[in-house]
């Protein structure tokens, strides 16, 4: 016989109980969000301040980071590695899957290093020099290629002339990227040893941008008879730098442009020469021009930064955000025309070039940012 009742009571608790888990589940998800929203932040800010701590000391720090990641790294490996792969190191035949080796710290040679490193890695390697043993069969330029070097590099490293002759057993001095490797004499800077190796005013911007050459000071650029600077991109072939007082200077304020979309393709923000590309050890491009001249927004968007807001570094600066994932970076401004929270069209003035920071002269550094991480502004340039 249906009992009603007691049916209409297990229904009720039934309903009950969906109540209480859909609540639950409301609480459950709001509290994970919270909880992983507070973990990332955390995470965001170490790493912002790690990224600065870097940036600031121009690479000091860099090569003890990555000498540690890499003992971290192989640490771990070597303790949990055989138990990560342990499910996974069996054919069906029952013979094993060799494992790929491990560098050896410290004792990896071109090949290796050639091998197992990344793109990005391989190319600055720590600033170091490494040492190359020539083999049967190579030549100077076999050897450039190899090494993706100009042979003209591994010729001056090697105080070689293109009549020279190497022969099997021969160590080179090879160089982590095109230039020249130079020591410092006594009345040298950064100035005269761009123009000794070819490098005009602007284009000495990089060797203070390479992040292992090390100055006693970090604004004057002062250097020590004895140590070694690389110059990127000098050949075998004075002006004194001069420090800008750290402050924000606003000229004339560009309108605010009202309700403004961005194109998501980006104008040239400023007329003049480009002194120095993209590179891994200077993600952005520099635009240098005697007369200085206008800054102009590359994209629609909102200012985000505008002035000297750290007393170093970029010295006056402005940041637009296009609200696509784009963000623009504008460095080295004489003056800045614009304030945060200002909306700007496409091609309106932010600034004026100027050479505030650490710089070497009248210049723009351009810097391109796609969910954050740095792009090859010429890869969106039109």
């Amino acid at each position: 016989m249906f009992n009603r009742d007691l049916y209409q009571r297990r229904q009720g608790k039934f309903k009950s109980f969906v109540t209480d888990l859909q609540s639950f589940l409301h609480f459950l998800r709001a509290y994970s969000k919270a909880r992983l929203y507070v973990i990332f932040d955390f995470f965001e800010k170490f790493k912002d301040s790690l990224v600065n701590v870097l940036h600031q000391k121009r690479g000091k720090y860099t090569r003890p980071f990555l000498h540690f990641g890499t003992i971290a790294l192989s640490f771990v490996m070597i303790i949990f590695g055989p138990r990560l792969f342990a499910n996974n190191d069996e054919l069906d035949d029952g013979q094993l899957i060799l494992a790929t080796p491990i560098l050896a710290i410290g004792t990896a040679t071109a090949p290796d290093f050639y091998t197992y490193q990344a793109e990005e890695v391989r190319q600055y390697r720590g600033g170091e020099i490494i040492e190359h043993v020539i083999d049967e069969g190579e030549t100077i330029s076999s050897i450039a290629e190899r090494y993706g070097l100009r042979s003209d590099t591994i010729l001056w490293a090697n105080n070689l002339t293109e009549k020279s002759t190497i022969k099997p057993g021969q160590s080179l001095n090879i160089l982590p990227i095109d230039g020249v490797r130079h020591k410092v004499v006594r009345g040298d800077t950064i100035y005269s040893i761009g123009k000794k190796y070819g490098l005009n005013g602007s284009q000495v911007q990089m060797i203070v941008d390479y992040p292992f050459n090390e100055f006693l000071n970090d604004e004057t650029f002062d250097l020590v008879a004895g140590q070694f600077l690389m110059v990127p991109e000098g050949k075998l072939q004075t002006v004194a730098s001069t420090v800008t007082t750290p402050r924000s200077t606003f000229g004339s304020l560009t309108p605010d442009a009202g309700t403004v979309s961005a194109t998501g393709s980006f104008i040239w923000p400023a007329s003049g020469g480009i002194s120095q590309g993209y590179a891994f050890y200077h993600k952005a491009i520099d635009i240098s021009n005697l007369g200085g001249g206008p800054i102009l927004a590359a994209d629609a968007g909102v200012i985000t930064v505008a002035g000297w807001v750290d007393n170093y570094g970029y010295g006056n600066r402005v940041m637009i955000d296009h609200g696509n994932g784009f963000v623009t970076l504008y460095a080295h401004l004489s003056v800045v025309q614009v304030r945060v929270g200002q909306r700007v069209g496409r091609g309106d003035v932010v600034g004026q070039m100027g050479s505030t920071g650490r710089s070497t002269g009248t210049h723009l550094h351009f810097e391109v940012r796609q969910g954050g991480a740095l792009q090859n502004p010429l890869s969106f340039l039109r």
